[in-house]
């Protein structure tokens, strides 16, 4: 591995310490808000992933995510709170995100064909960094372009022709 290599790999031990710190924190949570549930930790490509499994209902999630992106946020700060840097830490909820990455990637694809036929652009609803990016991800592989505008917390896709 080459020195810009090395500086570019995740440090795996710091990613595990966000997770562990994470998972405390969170498990705080439920204990206060007295919701069972297990926390799963993990590493993914350059993040820690931090699951809560076994819980019921969308308490921890909210009609369209909003909850669970605030919880992340709250997380976050005191990963950065303990740590003094910057998290990139993914939290989910009974596997609310796999649920709507796949939904988001299905509605990628399917607006990429319908701009692909009619040959105009289309914009999508507001999302978040992470909804954009799977959506960006699903155009790129249909073969199109795509863009995001507008201004947090209002961003949002254009799917362009080619």
């Amino acid at each position: 591995m080459t020195e810009a290599e090395q500086e570019k790999a995740p440090d795996l031990a710091a990613l595990e310490q966000e997770g562990e710190i994470a998972a405390d924190y969170v498990e705080g949570l439920l204990d206060i808000a007295d919701i069972d549930g297990d926390i799963d930790m993990d590493v993914e490509g350059d993040r820690a992933l931090v699951s809560v499994v076994g819980v019921k209902g969308t308490d921890l999630v909210g009609q369209s995510g909003e909850i669970l992106e605030a919880l992340q946020e709250l997380t976050r700060l005191a990963v950065h709170r303990q740590t003094g840097e910057r998290s990139r830490l993914m939290l989910d909820v009974a596997g609310y995100r796999e649920k709507r990455r796949a939904e988001l990637s299905k509605l990628g694809t399917e607006v990429a064909e319908t701009v692909r036929r009619n040959g105009e652009p289309k914009s999508l609803h507001p999302m978040t960094p992470f909804e954009r990016k799977i959506v960006h991800d699903a155009v790129a592989a249909a073969g199109l372009r795509s863009e995001s505008e507008g201004e947090e917390p209002h961003r949002f896709v254009v799917i362009l022709p080619v």
